[in-house]
């Protein structure tokens, strides 16, 4: 499972898209911190550090957009580092992986050598359970109530001839807004294999037609968030569109 299918195109951008994964799962976020070691003076790509239980969780990260993989000397040498640091957990993040003897560099260590995809498989649970899911309740909560069995209140106030109305929105909708319901916080007795693997098309056998084929076809959650929320935000007007020149 993917975070995001982007490609990071460049040392910079590999370096800003592993600093928002750690961000959005909850970390505070530094690029290129430099610190001052018993040895030297360094500089961290990506830096982060979390709140546990009132302990500080830290993480650093050295991420290397090389056309060719990263020899074993890198990591020799960012073991040292990390140890004079004393973080928690360091990571390689390879946009082209490694060469041989890296990994057993750091065997028995708090380091992990990981590609960009790897990276992300990491910190995925994280990132569904502390962004996707309260960024769509956020964005989205208004859908699951205009598209539920039990109606809102000002729908039976609305006069008969927008009543139609209301239900064609309702049809139109109510295949999204059960997806949606899916990935909610609450949701969780919904989810006991885990959140909806994608692509979505997949996994969906009823009413796939009534979903817009990027929502279905996204093969990176930030890319379906992205795309839900566009068409989600599109159907809650519809429906507030109905309230507003009722004056209900």
């Amino acid at each position: 499972m993917l975070i995001t299918d982007n490609t990071p195109g460049d040392w910079r951008a590999l370096q800003d898209e592993v600093a928002a994964i750690l961000r959005e799962c909850g970390f505070d976020v530094d690029i290129e911190r430099t610190f001052d070691t018993v040895r030297s003076s360094v500089e961290i790509d990506v830096y982060g550090e979390e709140e546990i239980d009132g302990r500080t969780y830290t993480i650093a990260c050295e991420c290397k957009h090389w056309t060719r993989n990263v020899p074993q000397g890198i990591v020799h040498s960012f073991r040292t580092v990390l140890s004079d640091l004393g973080v928690n957990s360091g990571y390689i993040i390879s946009s082209n992986g490694f060469q041989s003897g890296a990994f057993e560099a750091c065997e028995n260590t708090n380091l992990e050598l990981l590609t960009w995809q790897e990276f992300q498989s990491e910190f995925i649970e994280t990132w569904l359970e502390e962004f996707l899911s309260p960024i769509l309740q956020d964005e989205l909560d208004p859908i699951l109530s205009y598209t539920e069995p039990l109606v809102p209140t000002w729908f039976t106030q609305v006069p008969d001839h927008e009543v139609q109305t209301l239900r064609e929105l309702r049809e139109r909708y109510m295949p999204f807004g059960m997806l949606i319901m899916t990935f909610m916080p609450y949701a969780d007795f919904m989810r006991e294999d885990g959140f909806p693997e994608l692509p979505l098309r997949q996994h969906m056998a009823e009413n796939i037609e009534m979903i817009p084929d990027p929502i279905l076809d996204a093969v990176g959650y930030r890319e379906f968030m992205n795309h839900a929320i566009e068409y989600g935000t599109q159907a809650i007007e519809e429906f507030r569109e109905v309230r507003r020149r009722n004056e209900v």
